[in-house]
């Protein structure tokens, strides 16, 4: 599990090595509403592929290592979990000049983040943080079987910021 206190330390542990990062998946979310609604396995961050160096440094201290094992792991996912289980997901993004980041998602396919889903702020424990905006969390949360933790995550989002759930989400509302 990666609590609230485990997203500060490598938050910290990445601003003080330079390392820009976007908090992705539920803790983005829960980021966005300000609070925390559930407990979550991992923590997924979005950072410049240029700096993945710097961020495994930065988290080696802390007993975090890549675990080589993690499917889907290289190319979408740089995976770093510790001795007691903690996991990091590292989306590594490559940037273009207009600041849209491409995630390299294996066999030809990328994941698009474009600029303006980079401008999204929001607190954990009263900690500013950066993350994705609300309307890209929820085109991220297409395109596959939705679990629980989905449904759960899309209907605050949804509700807080006055959103429009999409497919699969509509009917679990």
């Amino acid at each position: 599990m990666m609590t609230a206190d485990d997203v500060i330390e490598v938050l910290d542990r990445f601003e003080t090595a330079g390392v820009s990062a976007w908090l992705d998946g539920g803790w983005g979310v829960d980021a966005l509403l300000g609070r925390q609604t559930r407990s979550h396995e991992d923590l997924d961050v979005a950072i410049d592929r240029r700096d993945l160096e710097r961020a495994q440094e930065a988290l080696g201290p802390l007993g975090f290592r890549h675990a080589a094992d993690a499917q889907p792991g290289l190319p979408a996912r740089y995976v770093m979990q510790d001795a007691i289980g903690r996991q990091i997901d590292i989306h590594s993004l490559a940037f273009d000049e207009a600041g849209n980041g491409l995630q390299d998602l294996g066999n030809g396919a990328f994941g698009r983040y474009p600029s303006e889903g980079l401008v999204g702020s929001g607190k954990i424990m009263e900690r500013p943080v950066r993350c994705l905006t609300p309307e890209l969390q929820l085109r991220f949360h297409q395109g596959y079987q939705p679990n629980e933790r989905d449904h759960h995550d899309m209907r605050l989002l949804a509700e807080s910021f006055h959103l429009t759930l999409p497919g699969p989400y509509e009917s679990h509302a």
